[in-house]
């Protein structure tokens, strides 16, 4: 079917009621493609015919998702991703805590890197702000993240350990306040939704938005949203979002990259019942012989470090040693030394060497590693489709969703 509204959207007034200017990639280099992950997940969903819907503007389109109250849902997510980086895997394993006290295999941060390579099925459920549940699926193994009234559990059947915890005090009150009731406490999406928020944030003077024809998802009619960045320089070339026709809700999200080739990122419903979940659904207690960790060793302890949680832009400001060059879809941050310190300064941030970083994590860094130099002087570009980074010889490190070369560019201007 043929697009319904050509028109491009570029004035950053129409979508005030449903975005605010993105704050992205503050990442260690060594793993920077993993923030890809949070900003998209991918399936290859079979399509089943172009439902002939009312015309929509996009504006009209936004609204209906930015209005959208759903407060309940099931189903199922498939997610395969295509970073163009080495899989995750071994690192996450090398970086996820073990016995000793020291943590759980059930740690949230360290599975869910797993996420940013490869196909995965998710089953996902929530019941309003206060409840909801991922269950990462395997051949033999499930890996479950429950929320259920301010607890916070997590499982592997694998390793039968678990991890629990409080949410964060404003978990809450952030799910309430943005309508994302299929949020995690963790904040990482997991479902269109989260992931078509997370794209409309930096949809200002420098995007186009349009209605691009109608689709099914899941066995539910849809509209198409197109969003393709206008500035040059990008590696994001459109992220496409599938919106229930019914009630506003993204049913699939595709990302493809500006390099071409097929979607570096595609997460979509399989199945999908708006339904109230059965209360068991968020309920959890250990099996018989499950190794349980309490306390501080997982979803809290990063937003404890940082001293409160991370909200974005208003928390950016006081990042000490950060800057933001450029704008929009090519925006670059500039990362120096952590607590000012210059270059050489041993209290300031030095290129990690040899030895420094566990094998696996050389390897992806490896992998991934192109030296370049400038006006800046010299360092090495870590690429994937998506997210690339630089890092100087004299300890500063930009990254962005942009080229090799824009980085450079990024570099020299900010010399």
């Amino acid at each position: 079917m043929a697009p319904n509204d050509s028109a491009q959207t570029t004035d950053g007034g129409n979508f005030a009621a449903g975005r605010r200017k993105a704050a992205r990639y503050i990442v260690p280099v060594a793993v920077a493609g993993v923030a890809a992950a949070t900003i998209g997940l991918v399936p290859a969903l079979a399509d089943s015919g172009d439902p002939d819907l009312p015309k929509i503007t996009a504006q009209q389109l936004v609204e209906k998702m930015a209005a959208s109250d759903t407060q309940h849902l099931s189903g199922t997510v498939k997610i395969s991703t295509d970073l163009g980086i080495p899989s995750l895997d071994g690192i996450a394993g090398s970086l996820a805590p073990r016995g000793g006290g020291e943590g759980s295999s059930a740690d949230p941060q360290a599975k869910l890197m797993e996420l940013a390579s490869g196909t995965h099925t998710l089953r996902v459920a929530a019941d309003g702000p206060d409840k909801q549940r991922v269950s990462v699926l395997d051949d033999a193994a499930e890996y479950s993240l429950i929320h259920n009234a301010g607890e916070v559990w997590a499982y592997d059947s694998a390793s039968n350990e678990a991890f629990h915890t409080k949410a964060p005090a404003d978990a809450r009150d952030s799910a309430e306040d943005s309508g994302q009731q299929e949020k995690l406490p963790e904040g990482v999406p997991t479902t269109p939704k989260g992931l078509a928020e997370e794209a409309l944030k930096a949809a200002d003077d420098t995007t186009a938005v349009t209605v691009d024809g109608t689709t099914q998802v899941a066995g539910r009619d849809a509209y198409q949203l197109l969003i393709k960045p206008e500035q040059s320089g990008s590696t994001i070339g459109s992220v496409r979002v599938a919106v229930d026709a019914e009630n506003g809700v993204p049913l699939k999200f595709t990302l493809t990259p500006s390099s071409g080739g097929k979607a570096a990122i595609d997460v979509g419903f399989t199945k999908v019942d708006f339904g109230k979940p059965a209360a068991d659904t968020f309920t959890f207690t250990p099996p018989k012989g499950t190794k349980v960790t309490e306390g501080d060793d997982g979803p809290n302890a990063q937003e404890k470090d940082f001293g409160k949680g991370f909200k974005g832009e208003e928390d950016l400001k006081d990042f000490e040693g950060l800057n933001v060059i450029g704008e929009g879809w090519t925006s670059v941050a500039e990362i120096s030394s952590p607590g000012g310190g210059a270059a050489g300064d041993d209290a300031g941030f030095k290129a990690p060497e040899k030895g420094d970083v566990p094998p696996e994590a050389e390897q992806f860094m490896d992998a991934l590693g192109d030296k370049v130099s400038g006006e800046f002087g010299s360092g090495t570009v870590f690429e994937t489709r998506l997210v690339n980074a630089l890092m100087t010889d004299d300890g500063k490190v930009y990254v962005g969703a942009v080229t090799k070369d824009a980085l450079v560019r990024a570099a020299d201007a900010a010399k």
